[in-house]
C-alpha cells in the first residue's frame, strides 16, 4: 500500500504546477493533502477524484483558508470530519476514512496542524491544538490502528531542519513543541506509542528529509529546510513499512510530498 501526503499551499496552485498529473504516475492506494485553501464549490466536480482515487474533505469555514483532504482506492467504511474540537473542526483539519472488518479498525487520516509563526494569538491556538489532539490519539490508538499523515508544523530534532541553532525560539521548533512530539513517539509508560515511519526507515538523514523551504532567501536553492510533514502510525502498522521517499523534482508548492510503501493493503 502506498501512502503519499502533500501540503499542497492552496489545491488550485498545485494543480496548475502539475501536482495531478505527477499522481496520476504514482500508483498510490491513499493521498492526505493539507492547506487545500478552497471549499466546496471549487472542489467537488473538479477535484474529488484523480489516478482511481475518490477524495472527501474537511472545509475551513473561512474561505480560501486550511482545509484538507484524503484520496483512497478503496471505498471506506466509514468517513469522519473533524475530531471533536469546534475550534479547530470550524478551520477544517482532521479528515479520517475508516477501513473496518471483522477482526480489523483501521484508520487512515489527513491532519493539519496549525502554525504559529504568524504571532502569539496562533502559537497559543496551536498549543491549544497539541493539547486536544495529545489525548484524542491516544483514545484513537486504543480503539483502532491508523496511519496519520501531514504537516505538523514542527520539526522534531536538530537533525530535522537545517538552522537549529537559530530557530530555537521560533514556531515550529519551540521547546514545547518538541517536547510534545516525544511525547507522541515515547514508548514509555504514559506515553503516546506512536511512531514516525520516516525516521523508522530513515532514523539517520539530515539534508536530505526536509520537506518545507521558505520562500526567502533562496531556501529551496540552498536547501535550507525543515522536516514538518510526517507519517505517525501505531506500532503494528509502522513494522509494516518498507519504504520512503520525499520527492523534490518537481515543485508543487513550499512542501515536497511524502510517500511511504506499507506491506499490507486496505
Amino acid at each position: 500500500m502506498k501512502v503519499i501526503t502533500a501540503n499542497l499551499n492552496g489545491i488550485r496552485s498545485a494543480a496548475t504546477k502539475g501536482f495531478f498529473e505527477w499522481l496520476q504516475l504514482q500508483d498510490a492506494d491513499a493521498l492526505g493533502v493539507q492547506e487545500i485553501k478552497a471549499q466546496s464549490d471549487v472542489v467537488e466536480g473538479t477535484f474529488c477524484q484523480s489516478a482511481g482515487l475518490s477524495g472527501h474533505f474537511h472545509y475551513a469555514e473561512k474561505k480560501g483558508y486550511s482545509g484538507v483532504g484524503l484520496y483512497t482506492r478503496v471505498e471506506p467504511s466509514d468517513i469522519l470530519a473533524g475530531f471533536g474540537v469546534p475550534e479547530f473542526d470550524a478551520e477544517g483539519r482532521w479528515i479520517e476514512k475508516r477501513f473496518d472488518r471483522p477482526g480489523r479498525k483501521l484508520s487512515i487520516i489527513s491532519c493539519y496542524y496549525p502554525s504559529g509563526s504568524s504571532g502569539d494569538d496562533r502559537q497559543q491556538a496551536k498549543f491549544r491544538f497539541l493539547d486536544a489532539m495529545g489525548p484524542h490519539l491516544a483514545s484513537l490508538k486504543k480503539q483502532r490502528d491508523f496511519i496519520l499523515v501531514g504537516d505538523v508544523n514542527i520539526a522534531h530534532k536538530e537533525a530535522d531542519l537545517k538552522n537549529w541553532k537559530s530557530n530555537q525560539k521560533n514556531s515550529g521548533f519551540l521547546p514545547e513543541e518538541r517536547a510534545w512530539l516525544t511525547q507522541l513517539l515515547g514508548t514509555e509508560k504514559g506515553q503516546g506509542g506512536l511512531v514516525d515511519v520516516y525516521r523508522r526507515l530513515h532514523p539517520d538523514t539530515t539534508d536530505t528529509c526536509y520537506t518545507w523551504w521558505s520562500n526567502r532567501g533562496q531556501a529551496y536553492a540552498k536547501n535550507v529546510g525543515w522536516r514538518l510533514d510526517y507519517q505517525f502510525a501505531t506500532p503494528g502498522i509502522a513494522a509494516l513499512a518498507r519504504s520512503a521517499a520525499i520527492y523534490k523534482e518537481q515543485r508543487f508548492s513550499d512542501h515536497a510530498p511524502l510517500t511511504i510503501e506499507y506491506d499490507m493493503s486496505l
